[in-house]
């Protein structure tokens, strides 16, 4: 049975910085207020006069994951991107980075909504495709733009979202080992949600804190025990734990529960708030980048978001 490991990551955010200072002037908050509650301090947002947009941003990430690779895109067989704050609904983000990228034209393109949880989703749904793919190399990226979603009249949304992209590449062989991933949905269309094309309202991300709080710290510990228990291991055998992003409360309330090494599960939202499904990409990246992450190490991913999804998966790294 064929397996898959990580064997390049890359990563691309905005270059304008947004603090708490400045959201203080937009809105009735303070850095305090955001930072005490939240633990983020600044977020980036794409600037359109820098000619930063979502096709950009997935453009960049997954060049900077291909080069780390030491891969060109003729050799990827999968291109996924995990989003749901495309530039159009149609072409799809993952079909557009074919094209920018000069992928052949066999390789399957597509693009998946999970929201927070999308690139564990994807990391999966590439595992499951690349034994009948044409080449053993996964492109999957995450990436979500949600400064065009936010209503910046809103204080308890706005102040936490950003726009980024991660990406990683997964080789598939016969000797490697599975992602032992793990998923699930409960669908509700009240507590995080963004209205569609044709609504009579915005399309502003809307969030019930308090509801998605409860089911963050519900099935973030799931999940991480039930990647463990199907992979046979305990936690003091993973390297790294890269939760998702959303609330430092949300990941330290994880840790304390499943009794983890903090030093394990380093974050980065103080300076990139949350941004979906960028989260657990561009923090796998960040990590790598700082040698903090190193061939041979397994790395538990694990996500939520809106649906309401969940997913969680192990992965080593090449």
């Amino acid at each position: 049975m064929s397996g898959v490991k990580i064997v390049g990551t890359g990563s691309a955010v905005p270059s304008r910085v947004m603090t708490n200072d400045d959201m203080a002037k937009i809105v009735d908050t303070s850095d305090e207020w955001i930072s005490s509650r939240t633990g983020i301090r600044s977020r980036h947002y794409c600037d359109a006069e820098a000619g930063e947009t979502h096709r950009s941003l997935v453009r960049d990430a997954a060049s900077r994951a291909l080069e780390a690779a030491g891969l060109t895109a003729d050799q990827v067989g999968v291109c996924l991107v995990a989003t749901f704050t495309a530039d159009t609904c149609t072409p799809s983000a993952a079909c557009v980075l074919q094209a920018d990228l000069g992928m052949p034209e066999d390789t399957l393109c597509f693009d998946l909504n999970a929201a927070c949880a999308g690139f564990v989703y994807g990391l999966h749904v590439a595992e499951c495709l690349l034994p009948g793919a044409k080449r053993p190399y996964a492109l999957v990226v995450g990436i979500d733009t949600l400064s065009r979603v936010m209503d910046f009249t809103d204080r308890t949304t706005c102040v936490l979202f950003g726009d980024g992209a991660g990406a990683a590449v997964l080789e598939c062989r016969e000797d490697y080992p599975q992602l032992y991933a793990v998923w699930g949905s409960r669908g509700d269309d009240a507590s995080l949600y963004a209205p569609g094309v044709g609504c009579d309202e915005p399309s502003y991300l809307h969030m019930d804190g308090r509801a998605v709080f409860r089911f963050a710290t519900e099935v973030m510990p799931r999940a991480t025990k039930e990647v463990l228990d199907a992979a046979g291991i305990t936690a003091d055998e993973v390297d790294r734990f890269v939760y998702h992003q959303a609330n430092k409360r949300i990941v330290d309330y994880s840790v304390k529960k499943l009794g983890l090494d903090p030093a394990k599960c380093e974050g980065n939202i103080d300076h990139m708030g949350n941004t979906s499904a960028g989260s657990v990409p561009i923090l796998l990246d960040e990590l790598v980048r700082a040698g903090k992450i190193v061939p041979g190490n397994r790395v538990l991913m694990a996500g939520f978001g809106a649906g309401l999804t969940w997913a969680g998966a192990l992965a080593e790294l090449a």
